[in-house]
C-alpha cells in the first residue's frame, strides 16, 4: 500500500496546481486553451517537452526494449534528438508568429485563413481529433498500469486494479484541465517534466547497484542464447529502422505540441527549446530503454501487452516500498502527460466547430469556455473505457506508432506546405489528408484480419494472402515491402500535395500577400538562428 499511497499524494499536488492555476486564470478562450501567450523560457521549454513525452517515453520504450533490445533507442531517440527540434526551429516558431499576428488558437484556425477553406478545415479538424483519441487512451492505461503495478504485494493481488488506477488518473488529469486550461496544464507539465527527467537517474542507479552492477547484467544477458540478440540489433530489420526516421514528423502535428508552441511570450524562448530538447530526450530515453532490457532477464515470458510495466516491476523489486512510490511517482508524472492532449482536443471542437460555426456569437465567450471544459469531461470518460476495452491486449508503443505517429507524421506536409509554399492550395490539402484517412483506416484493417497469422516475437513476418509480397504481418505491425507504412503514407501524402495543388487554382493574391508579403519577409530574422543554437 505504501507506494501506492505516495502515488495518490503526488497526485493530490498535482491537483492542487491545476485549482490554483485556475484561481489565476480569466475567463477566456485565449487564457484558457493559450495561458493568454504568456508563458516564460523555463515553463514553455518544460512544457513543450513534458507535453511530447507520454506514457510511451517510459512504459512504452522499456516495454519494446524488453520485447526487441537496445535498438529500440536508435529507432526513436536518435532520430527525435535530430527531427523534433529541426521541426520547432522551421515550424514552430512560424506558427508562432502567424498565430499571434492574426490570432490563431489551433491549427485547423491558421490553414482555414491560409487557404480559404472552410468544410475542407473542419474535415483535417476531425481527422485530428479521431487520431488523437488513441494517444490519449494511452496515457489512462499507463496510469492503470503503474498503479496496478507498483500496489502488487508478495501474493500477487494488487491494492489498487488496472481499472481503479486508470479511473483515478483519469479524474485527476480531467480536474485539473477543467479548472486550470492550458496554465494548469504548463504548470503541471514542467513540475512533472522535472520529476521524470530526475526519476531516470536514480532509477538507473538504485536498480543497477542492487542487481551487481550493469555491467554484470550485460554479461548475463550476452551468455544466454535467448537474451543475447538484445544487445544487437538483429531484431530490427534495416527497412524498419529507416522507416522510423519519419515518425517524429508527427510531434510538430500533433495538436497539443501545435497549441503549446502558441503559447510562448516571445520567440526567443524557442532557442533554449531547440538547444536542450535533445538533452532531455536522451535524458529520458537511454534509462527507460536500458532498464527495458535489463528487465528481460528479471521478468522472462511476457507478452507485448504485459512489458509495458517492466519498469516498474523493476522498481519493486530491486528498492523499497519509500522508494519505489517516489519513483512511481516519477512514471506517473510521464505517463500523465495526456493532460494536454485532452485539452488540445477540446480546442479543436470548442474553437475549429463551435465558435467557428457561429456558437460563440450566440451564447459569449463564456460559454464557449465551458463548453470546452464539458468536452474535456466527454473526451476522457470515453478514453477511460477505450483504455479498459484494450487492457493487456494492446503494447502501448504498438498503439502509438500504428495510429497516432504515422498519422500525424503523413499530415506534415500539409503543414509544410501552408506555411512555406505560396502555390499550395486548399484542394491539395484535402487530397493528402483523405490519404492520411484511408492509410490510417488501411492499416488498421489489415492489422486486424491478419491477427490469426501473427508471428510470435522473434519469428520472421508472415505474408498477408491475396497481397503477394506487398504486405507482411510482424508481432506488433503491418509493413510495406518491410517497410512501416508510415513511409509511403509521408511520401505519398506530400506527392499529392503538389501535384493537386499544381492542378487547381491558387488562393487569392490577398490571402498570399497576407501570408508571404513584403513584412512576413523579415520574420526570420527575429527567429533564432541554428548556428547560435
Amino acid at each position: 500500500m505504501l507506494p501506492a499511497l505516495i502515488v495518490f499524494g503526488y497526485l493530490a499536488v498535482v491537483f492542487y496546481i491545476g485549482i490554483f492555476a485556475f484561481r489565476k486564470g480569466k475567463n477566456n478562450g485565449e487564457d484558457f486553451f493559450l495561458a493568454g501567450r504568456s508563458l516564460g523560457p523555463a515553463v514553455f521549454l518544460l512544457s513543450l517537452f513534458g507535453t511530447n513525452m507520454t506514457a510511451v517515453a517510459i512504459l512504452g520504450s522499456s516495454g519494446m526494449a524488453y520485447q526487441r533490445g537496445i535498438g529500440i533507442f536508435g529507432l526513436m531517440a536518435s532520430a527525435s534528438c535530430l527531427v523534433i527540434p529541426l521541426t520547432i526551429y522551421l515550424i514552430g516558431t512560424r506558427l508562432w508568429h502567424l498565430g499571434k499576428k492574426h490570432g490563431h488558437i489551433t491549427q485547423v484556425q491558421f490553414l482555414r485563413d491560409r487557404w480559404e477553406c472552410a468544410g475542407i478545415g473542419t474535415f483535417i479538424s476531425l481527422l485530428t481529433a479521431m487520431m488523437l483519441v488513441p494517444y490519449i487512451v494511452i496515457g489512462v492505461m499507463g496510469g492503470g498500469h503503474t498503479l496496478e503495478t507498483i500496489s502488487t504485494g508478495p501474493d500477487g493481488r494488487p491494492w489498487v486494479s488496472y481499472e481503479i488506477g486508470g479511473a483515478i488518473v483519469a479524474l485527476v488529469v480531467m480536474s485539473y484541465v477543467f479548472f486550470g486550461g492550458m496554465r494548469g496544464t504548463a504548470w503541471v507539465n514542467a513540475f512533472q517534466t522535472v520529476l521524470f527527467l530526475s526519476f531516470g537517474a536514480v532509477a538507473f542507479i538504485l536498480i543497477g547497484r542492487n542487481i551487481g552492477g550493469f555491467g554484470e547484467a550485460m554479461n548475463q544477458l550476452a551468455a544466454s542464447p535467448k537474451t543475447a540478440t538484445l544487445l544487437s540489433r538483429e531484431k530490427i530489420a534495416p527497412p524498419e529502422f529507416f522507416s522510423y526516421m519519419f515518425i517524429p514528423l508527427s510531434s510538430i502535428m500533433f495538436p497539443h505540441v501545435a497549441i503549446m508552441c502558441l503559447t510562448a511570450k516571445k520567440v526567443s524562448h524557442f532557442k533554449r527549446t531547440i538547444i536542450f530538447y535533445p538533452i532531455c530526450i536522451a535524458a529520458i530515453w537511454a534509462p527507460a530503454v536500458f532498464l527495458g532490457v535489463v528487465a528481460a532477464s528479471q521478468f522472462p515470458g511476457l507478452r507485448p501487452g504485459e512489458s509495458d510495466d517492466v519498469i516498474i516491476r523493476l522498481l519493486s523489486s530491486n528498492t523499497n516500498a519509500v522508494l519505489a512510490g517516489i519513483l512511481g511517482a516519477g512514471i506517473m508524472a510521464c505517463v500523465m502527460a495526456s493532460d494536454s492532449q485532452i485539452l488540445a482536443l477540446s480546442a479543436l471542437f470548442t474553437e475549429d466547430i463551435f465558435a467557428y460555426y457561429g456558437g460563440k456569437e450566440r451564447f459569449g465567450e463564456k460559454v464557449q469556455v465551458w463548453t470546452g471544459r464539458l468536452f474535456v469531461v466527454i473526451v476522457t470518460v470515453v478514453a477511460y473505457f477505450m483504455a479498459l476495452a484494450l487492457k493487456k491486449q494492446e503494447g502501448i508503443f504498438e498503439i502509438a506508432t500504428r495510429f497516432a505517429f504515422s498519422g500525424f507524421a503523413a499530415l506534415s506536409p500539409i503543414m509544410l506546405a501552408a506555411l512555406f509554399w505560396k502555390r499550395s492550395t486548399k484542394w491539395g490539402a484535402l487530397a493528402s489528408a483523405l490519404w492520411v484517412a484511408f492509410g490510417v483506416l488501411g492499416t488498421w484493417y489489415l492489422y486486424s484480419i491478419s491477427a490469426g497469422i501473427a508471428p510470435r516475437p522473434g519469428q520472421p513476418p508472415a505474408p498477408i494472402p491475396g497481397f503477394g509480397d506487398m504486405f507482411f504481418r510482424t508481432p506488433t505491425n503491418v509493413t510495406v515491402y518491410g517497410y512501416l507504412p508510415v513511409m509511403p503514407m509521408c511520401l505519398i501524402s506530400g506527392a499529392l500535395m503538389w501535384a493537386v495543388s499544381l492542378l487547381t487554382p491558387a488562393p487569392s493574391k490577398a490571402t498570399v500577400d497576407k501570408y508571404f508579403g513584403p513584412q512576413e519577409a523579415r520574420v526570420p530574422a527575429t527567429v533564432p538562428a541554428p548556428a547560435t543554437a
